[in-house]
């Protein structure tokens, strides 16, 4: 077993500056496990949203009345609040650990070699994400729940899944010029795919906003809308969503296209099924908690998907080192 090497003051300093620097020029990560940091943050995206589902649903909203602390004398929950403060209190920690992953992803990805500035940008964007809906959930609590808020909280994680699933995909890719693999007008129809999802997923925060599952037990502001008419025009736009997914997967059958993008669809045309009969399921059986957290699990899937479909249109190569051709190989015996 080797000896552990001597931090000299030198090194000391050298990592108080920079310490990202000081640690990629003692660290080569293998691609390898870049690509699960990047998975590991995207998942911890997942994660966030489907606590924070059980904290909504469970009524445990302000289960810590108030914020950054959990109440005005204790930073962390007190036996007095009972479930709903754990709940809450525990989500809040969960921050922490999204904070840790994304942390690590940016890591691995400045340690890379060679550095691929561009992906550790997106890390960085992902903490600063992070870094912005942890403020907001904060004043999500000192408004009180109010709905507006809450669905900004959402919309903000929702961009969050969106450069993390960039991230992930852009570990398995190389640093060269993206080549297309389909023609603009599928790249277009994609592009509707996707434009399509975002309001989707906009809508069903209003859905929610104007829904019974207001977060706390106490009275909470709604928005003023009926929710089950709400509710049926996130239902058209599902509908909308998968009609255009279909009709791409039929599209890329008839251009030939790489199995890549046909896989891409087809999982996501999948999702889209299973999100269609959970969200009719929870609509007929009058919104049951466990039913609306698989339905927040399912959009996320679905929203990953619909951007893995949008990314599998292209392909960036990693470039392979140059090797000597027969012109050089003569050169050399020549000389």
């Amino acid at each position: 077993m080797g000896g552990v090497p001597k931090l000299t003051r030198a090194d000391a300093v050298s990592a108080a500056r920079n310490p990202l620097a000081f640690i990629a020029e003692r660290w080569t990560p293998h691609p390898r496990t870049v690509q699960r940091a990047a998975l590991a943050a995207l998942v911890m995206a997942v994660v966030i949203v489907v606590t924070g589902g059980a904290v909504r649903l469970t009524g445990s909203g302000l289960g810590c009345p108030t914020w950054p602390t959990c109440t005005d004398d204790s930073l962390t929950t007190t036996r007095a609040m009972g479930f709903h403060g754990v709940i809450e209190f525990g989500n809040r920690m969960l921050t922490y650990v999204l904070c840790a992953a994304v942390g690590w992803a940016i890591i691995a990805a400045r340690s890379e070699k060679p550095w691929r500035r561009g992906l550790t940008r997106l890390g960085w964007a992902q903490f600063w994400i992070v870094m912005g809906n942890a403020v907001l959930g904060g004043i999500v609590v000192l408004v009180g729940l109010n709905p507006y808020t809450v669905a900004a909280h959402f919309l903000l994680t929702t961009a969050l899944m969106a450069v993390a699933t960039v991230m992930w995909q852009r570990t398995r890719e190389g640093d060269a010029e993206p080549r297309p693999l389909v023609g603009k007008a599928v790249q277009q129809l994609v592009w509707f795919l996707v434009v399509a999802s975002v309001l989707l997923i906009a809508v069903g925060t209003v859905v929610t906003g104007a829904g019974p599952h207001a977060g706390d037990s106490a009275k909470v502001e709604r928005i003023p809308l009926d929710w089950e008419t709400v509710a049926k025009l996130h239902a058209v736009l599902a509908w909308i969503v998968v009609t255009l997914t279909f009709a791409l997967w039929f599209v890329l059958k008839a251009v030939d296209a790489p199995k890549g993008p046909l896989d891409r669809t087809r999982e996501l045309f999948v999702i889209l099924l299973a999100q269609g009969v959970i969200g009719y399921v929870q609509y007929f059986t009058h919104l049951p908690e466990a039913m609306v957290a698989a339905h927040m699990l399912g959009s996320c899937a679905m929203w990953i998907g619909a951007l893995r479909v949008l990314l599998s249109l292209r392909e960036r190569p990693t470039p392979v080192a140059d090797l000597p051709g027969p012109s050089t190989e003569t050169a050399l015996a020549k000389a």
